[in-house]
């Protein structure tokens, strides 16, 4: 009569026992799950982290103001007072990037001699890519290649060199004699950097048939004077005028990625302003040979 009872009371107890387990598997499996979920959202939050991170800044400047229309005319006919018509503006397969304008004056006097002046400048504007570096780095970088280039033109005699303050964020002051059959010219090419654009200008004299040579610190002036007002064309085609700090800007537009357009300019060295450099000995050549 008791057997029967003891059965079922021993029956309800191994099943009892038997939840145990049972309920310990599950418990252990919903926290391994847990952790897998925190694993992957771990990574997850990694991986974004690492996304963001390869994200540059956007480059200060977007625009390049009309390369011929960077001097006042002022400043031109101080420059180039017989070759004020005279600008010519070099090829560009993108004018957001790149650009120059050039220009010559021949003030012939006859059996007194002649001066002649060349003013030539050259914009480069570099874009930020993830790769390479913000528009300011790669700038940077061209700046002080360019700067070198201007110090190793073949030919040039009595090379000095010096850094300028009051233009841009770095700046750099090249002179040197080079010597033609029609004359010594006297030039002086001023590198300099505003954020992510490269301005180079580039201005010689000399004085022709007899005349006597200009002077060095009348053309260095007006090199510095020149390299200053390019630099706030630049500010001002991207609205920060009136002398501001470069420091702001627009937004970058969508013209052709750096790695294509601007690291291919800088590739090429001193052809930013092929006219400066060893090409400045060839134009003063043959453009002193011309009446205006």
């Amino acid at each position: 009569m008791h057997r029967p009872a003891q059965r079922q009371r021993l029956t309800r107890i191994l099943v009892g026992a038997a939840a145990v387990p049972m309920m310990l598997v599950a418990s252990g499996c919903s926290s391994d799950s847990g952790d897998d979920a925190k694993k992957d959202s771990g990574a997850s939050a990694s991986s974004s982290a690492t996304e963001a991170g390869s994200v540059v800044k956007e480059a200060a400047y977007a625009k390049l103001p009309e390369p011929c229309k960077v001097f006042s005319s002022k400043t031109l006919k101080e420059m180039v007072p017989k070759g004020t018509k005279s600008s010519k503006e070099g090829n560009s397969g993108d004018t957001a990037t790149r650009g120059s304008c050039s220009w010559n004056s021949l003030d012939n006097n006859g059996v007194d001699g002649s001066q002649f002046r060349w003013l030539n400048v050259s914009l480069l504007r570099f874009e930020s890519d993830a790769t390479r570096g913000t528009g300011e780095k790669l700038a940077s970088e061209y700046f002080t290649k360019h700067a070198e280039d201007a110090r190793s033109v073949e030919g040039a005699k009595d090379t000095k060199s010096q850094p300028l303050t009051g233009m841009g964020n770095e700046a750099t002051l090249v002179t040197y004699d080079l010597k033609k059959k029609e004359g010594t010219f006297k030039q002086q090419t001023v590198v300099t950097r505003v954020e992510n654009v490269v301005v180079t200008v580039d201005y010689n004299g000399a004085g022709l048939a007899g005349d006597k040579a200009p002077k060095v610190a009348d053309l260095t002036k007006a090199a510095e004077k020149a390299a200053k007002e390019a630099v706030e064309a630049v500010r001002t085609a991207n609205g920060v005028g009136g002398g501001s700090s470069a420091g702001g800007g627009t937004a970058p537009s969508k013209s052709p990625s750096p790695s294509k357009s601007a690291s291919k300019s800088a590739g090429q060295g001193s052809d930013l302003g092929k006219d400066s450099g060893t090409s400045t000995s060839k134009s003063p050549s043959k453009s002193a040979t011309k009446k205006d």
